[in-house]
């Protein structure tokens, strides 16, 4: 079992910058691929970004590259999200899951477990 615990929304201005990071217990977090997705209201899950299991290989969504940064620190079971020139258009609940395998994938079929989520809002 697995569980994933987000942080760091919240509120910031267009052009601004967030961190998120995901907390995860158990000892398999090392051992697999992570990512993560974003659901705006009334809008479908999106990919955002995934890192391989020892964080070699990354892979974004084509929204966010080149302005977000996925990062992972398997000492502390914890994944990063860190978020730069944000729009108003990254508004939306974000989530961090765990991968099945250890290579990163866009498909949110491949993940097993999903954290609960936290709220990023984009305003000018």
């Amino acid at each position: 079992q697995v569980q994933l615990v987000e942080s760091g929304g919240g509120l910031a201005q267009p052009g601004g910058s967030l961190r998120l990071s995901c907390a995860a217990s158990g000892r398999t977090f090392s051992s697999y691929a992570m990512g993560w997705f974003r659901q705006a209201p009334g809008k479908e899950r999106e990919f955002v970004a995934a890192i391989s299991w020892r964080g070699g290989t990354t892979y974004y969504g084509d929204s966010v590259k080149g302005r977000f940064t996925i990062s992972r620190d398997n000492a502390k079971n914890t994944l990063y999200l860190q978020m730069n020139s944000l729009k108003p258009e990254d508004t939306a609940l974000y989530y961090c899951a765990k991968a099945r395998e250890v290579l990163p994938t866009p498909r949110a079929d491949e993940y097993d477990y999903w954290g609960q989520g936290t709220q990023v809002t984009i305003y000018s």
